[in-house]
């Protein structure tokens, strides 16, 4: 037993080194590399900044869109305690004239502040997702009818082929109109704005994934096709136990390009819209033409790339979760 114990203690003490260097590693890997890389490209915007002169000044470096960021904070503070102070002056009118006169219908208005920095991004936050949602509830299904039947990939296909290269901001006039001539309401649930960014996100989400899903039913294991014949399943128990499993890394790789390009698209479509959201913001920034304009769009940018960033990691986090190959899932 002693004899033993002394072994494995010499054993662990052979395999200690091998483990700090596998910890050496992933720490080197996965923080040090990434800062070292940041702090580059902080340095280097720094120094190219102190040297881009424009109309509006010294193009702005990393601490100027620090500034702008607690400024863009304490605005969106400063309106939200507008808007808690505009409700209580209402509801303290209303108050008055009830007591005056019992039978009178109090009135209620919305607060029409401007929308801040933190509402912009929630409201394209808010329209990406929401055509990101309907473009997959059309595309997945399609994708796998088309995948399924090759009688419909060749009746689908060419209406792919034609419409998948067109940007989707051409889209956005035709969206446009047709939303004004359909959507005709004295009190409608969503502003027509809105629309208009949806359907054109959405417009750019269809492609991408109805093609990688199509690839992913049509490539699936002629074994596991075979399984489900031998088993005689019905078609829906077909697809809900053998396709969509095997197809799911082809799937999300779909949804995850779709993500990105409508994320990429909505900002482009709110600028050139002027509907509400980042796109805007910056649009707005750019007219402006204060000294804080330069620093404020930065900011926005920075944002921006953050949150396709995130959306991305998100779609990953999800794949993980629901896909039995978990290796699929690291690419």
């Amino acid at each position: 037993m002693a004899t033993a114990s002394i072994f494995n203690k010499i054993s662990d003490s052979a395999m200690l080194p091998e483990r700090v260097k596998l910890i050496i590693n992933d720490v080197t890997k996965w923080l040090v590399f990434p800062l070292l890389g940041i702090l580059g490209f902080l340095l280097l915007w720094s120094v190219s900044a102190q040297n881009i002169d424009t109309s509006l000044g010294k193009f702005p470096g990393p601490t100027a869109v620090f500034q702008q960021f607690e400024s863009l904070y304490d605005e969106h503070v400063s309106e939200r305690a507008k808007e808690e102070k505009f409700y209580e002056r209402q509801e303290l009118r209303n108050q008055k004239r009830l007591e005056k006169d019992p039978s009178y219908v109090a009135k209620t208005r919305s607060y029409t502040g401007k929308e801040t920095f933190l509402d912009q991004i929630v409201t394209s936050l808010v329209t990406v997702m929401s055509g990101f949602l309907v473009a997959a509830a059309i595309a997945v299904p399609l994708g796998i009818a088309v995948g399924l039947s090759k009688s419909l990939n060749a009746a689908v296909n060419p209406i792919v082929q034609i419409f998948k290269p067109v940007s989707p901001l051409a889209w956005l006039p035709l969206v446009t109109m047709v939303v004004s001539a359909l959507y005709v309401s004295p009190d409608p649930m969503v502003s027509k704005s809105f629309l208009n960014s949806m359907i054109t996100v959405t417009l750019c989400c269809l492609w991408p994934m109805v093609i990688n899903t199509s690839v992913g039913v049509a490539s699936i294991d002629s074994d596991l096709v075979n399984v489900s014949k031998v088993l005689r399943l019905p078609a829906l128990t077909h697809v809900r136990k053998i396709v969509l499993p095997a197809s799911i890394p082809m799937i999300f790789t779909g949804m995850r390009l779709s993500l990105g390009v409508a994320w990429m698209v909505l900002i482009a479509a709110e600028m050139l819209a002027q509907n509400p959201g980042l796109g805007k913001f910056v649009w707005d920034e750019f007219q402006n033409g204060s000294s804080n304009s330069l620093a404020r769009i930065m900011a926005a940018v920075i944002v921006i790339g953050a949150i396709g960033f995130l959306l991305d990691r998100m779609m990953l986090q999800i794949q993980r979760y629901v896909s039995w190959d978990k290796a699929s899932a690291d690419r």
